[in-house]
């Protein structure tokens, strides 16, 4: 166990261990799904191998190493070992709020353990940066053995009690983050829309590719409440104590009105945008993780 997690409690290395056995499962599962590999790209500048894992083709598998060692590796190009992505976890109050078994919070972790396991098994380089009001944990980005488990502990974070000032924090990602790579922003976007925007204009103005997983519980999207409901407010919102019935139809107009203008938004800086449910198949993320990639590596090379 690294350093980084022999301070934390029983209870917190107990979460972090089944936060890496689910990364590896659904990754591990994902990608001996596949029927075409998920690794792209291709320089005529040979860098280094990798071992192979299901999913891969074929047709870079290194027939002179297997020959040799009896062991199966692929060929790495120099365009696939660039890569330096950063994860942005929003652990704000907001976060917390989970109408099933899992929070907001909960299922965003589980996606950027994915994500981290994913990006580290094709030799990229990952990090992380946790956030609410501020900046709670930077895992500077790495490609070592050990970087998952360093990124699994920085997302056990105690409950927060701070809004999300997510300009503040986007901005400071862009001042840090002098080279250019990709930045996966994982929140529920309760937040300012005008700070949002101005600070992912900053990243892309940097150069940074952006994508942004919007997560959001079922019952945020579907409002199925029904009979007198006392909604408790999070990060200082007040209680409101009503019939949900009479507020469904213009509160489910307000959020389309609402997811509408930030997809738009994102199409037209050229921000990659995904609507998350909390009930949504982590296979189903990745897959559209694994698209935005490959589409933005063969407009690269073309």
């Amino acid at each position: 166990m690294q350093a980084s997690t022999r301070s934390l409690p029983p209870e917190a290395l107990a979460r972090i261990s089944r936060l890496e056995l689910q990364a590896r499962t659904i990754v591990e599962g994902f990608l001996s799904g596949l029927h075409r590999s998920p690794y792209f790209g291709q320089s005529v500048e040979f860098v280094q191998h990798r071992e192979y894992v299901p999913g891969d083709d074929f047709r870079r598998i290194d027939w002179k190493v297997l020959s040799k060692t009896d062991k199966v590796y692929i060929k790495l190009f120099e365009e696939e070992t660039n890569l330096r992505s950063t994860l942005l976890v929003d652990v704000s109050e907001s976060m917390q709020y989970g109408s099933g078994h899992q929070t907001k919070c909960d299922y965003a972790c589980v996606l950027a353990g994915c994500l981290s396991y994913l990006l580290l098994r094709q030799q990229d380089s990952v990090g992380l940066t946790t956030f609410d009001q501020d900046v709670r944990s930077v895992v500077p980005p790495r490609s070592n053995r050990h970087q998952l488990q360093t990124v699994l502990a920085a997302l056990h974070t105690e409950k927060p009690q701070a809004k999300t000032d997510v300009e503040l924090i986007l901005r400071k990602v862009a001042d840090d983050q002098s080279k250019k790579g990709m930045i996966i922003l994982i929140s529920d976007l309760l937040v300012d829309r005008p700070s949002l925007y101005r600070g992912l204009k900053l990243l892309r103005h940097r150069g940074h590719d952006v994508m942004l997983f919007h997560v959001l519980d079922d019952a945020e999207l579907d409002f199925e409440f029904s009979g007198t409901t006392k909604f408790e407010g999070l990060e200082a919102l007040p209680e409101l104590i009503c019939d949900p019935r009479s507020l469904r139809d213009g509160y489910l107009a307000a959020l389309r009105e609402y997811l509408d203008e930030v997809r738009h938004h994102c199409a037209a800086h050229k921000i990659d945008y995904q609507t998350v449910r909390t009930s949504a198949k982590l296979d189903a993320v990745l897959a559209h993780y694994l698209h935005h990639r490959i589409g933005m590596h063969q407009s690269v090379r073309g």
